[in-house]
């Protein structure tokens, strides 16, 4: 650009003169070269070399050469509204940028002995389209880039959301897990002895809960690795819904938790979010239920208009603190999930027990999931 510019002053200072105006000479030719070979440095510093620039070509014209379009300001000029470091002190570059068009003005006043009401309009036109499509072109610049930035925090929320719901989803999985093993292990241990066939079967259900648990970790883990991709790993589904409530009543029950379930309305699909994390609240209270409870729980699930209800409840051994249980991980992330999905969750301790009730909105016929 500033070879073009160079090239088209020379032009001009040699073919466009009048009988008044002076000769291309090695002067000229230098003068030409400062007024526009400078834009070679615009991005080093955009407004020394306006300043560079115009300077020169105020020259060529203070000494009466040919007058014509100031290419070399004019695409300074340019350079320097579309820079933000020279936005940063507009009142400097403000005042550089007037005062340089003042003594251009100036030049030409004293070559051509008055006020040159043409190339003042001229200059005017000129100098401030380049200015308004440099301010432009900043402008798209900048909200390019904050659209960048933008997608960049948006991106960085969902992964640390992702991550907190992993979080979340390994700690139910593992207490889960680690409760059911632990009272199978006991189960085992007793009835060794006694009962050969139902310590078997202990046994076997450790086995089975150890093997279904090591593949959901896999799966949760493969979602914090920064270099997986979105595909997961062959052989691994994703969490459950509430498809496999039966399977986890029975595991629970084989563990001694006497368990009832009631369903009321009309089943219906559920959006995937909300079909795990019900399932992950219902396996979070039941292994409460088992943990701090005197052997029993009652569980609810009632299929409302647009709304999932959830209500665990079970009683707690005689002189124990039910408060202490709403205190854990588990009841925190049953209400993180619960808000993620824009429903409500009570944990609350009752007169002798504890009870879990969550509602968790879900769209109706029509609605998108």
């Amino acid at each position: 650009m500033a070879l073009l510019a160079f090239a088209l002053t020379l032009l001009l200072l040699g073919h466009l003169h009048g009988s008044s105006a002076r000769d291309l000479d090695p002067l000229g030719g230098v003068l030409a070269a400062i007024a526009t070979l400078p834009l070679l440095w615009h991005r080093r510093a955009p407004l020394t070399v306006f300043a560079v620039t115009t300077a020169a070509n105020a020259t060529l014209n203070g000494l009466d050469y040919a007058l014509g379009p100031p290419f070399g300001p004019t695409i300074a000029l340019f350079f320097v509204a579309a820079d933000e470091r020279t936005r940063v002190r507009l009142d400097r570059t403000a005042a550089v940028v007037v005062g340089f068009f003042a003594l251009h003005v100036g030049a030409t006043m004293i070559a051509h002995h008055g006020f040159p009401t043409s190339p003042l309009l001229f200059g005017i036109v000129v100098w401030g389209g380049a200015w308004l499509i440099g301010d432009q072109v900043l402008q798209r610049r900048t909200r390019v880039r904050q659209r960048e930035r933008d997608l960049t925090r948006e991106r960085r929320l969902a992964a640390a959301e992702e991550r907190t719901r992993i979080a979340r989803d390994l700690h139910d999985s593992a207490a889960h897990a680690i409760n059911v093993i632990l009272v199978q292990a006991g189960a085992a241990r007793l009835l060794q002895q006694k009962d050969p066939t139902a310590a078997t079967a202990a046994l076997s259900t450790i086995e089975e809960v150890a093997r279904e648990t090591i593949g959901e970790i896999d799966n949760l883990v493969h979602g914090l690795r920064e270099d997986a991709g979105g595909d997961r790993p062959s052989g691994v589904e994703p969490p459950t819904g509430l498809s496999a409530l039966d399977t986890l009543v029975d595991r629970y029950r084989a563990a001694g938790l006497r368990i009832e379930v009631g369903i009321e309305g009309e089943p219906c699909a559920l959006p995937r979010r909300l079909d795990q994390a019900a399932y992950r609240i219902l396996q979070e209270s039941l292994t409460n239920a088992a943990r701090h409870g005197s052997g029993s729980a009652s569980v609810t699930i009632t299929y409302g208009a647009g709304e999932l209800g959830l209500r665990v409840w079970n009683p707690v051994p005689a002189g124990s603190a039910p408060e202490a249980i709403g205190r854990g991980h588990g009841i925190l992330g049953m209400r993180e999930r619960t808000a993620l999905l824009g429903g409500s969750l009570e944990a609350t301790p009752t007169a002798d027990g504890f009870l879990v009730r969550a509602w968790l909105p879900y769209p109706t016929a029509g609605g998108t999931p």
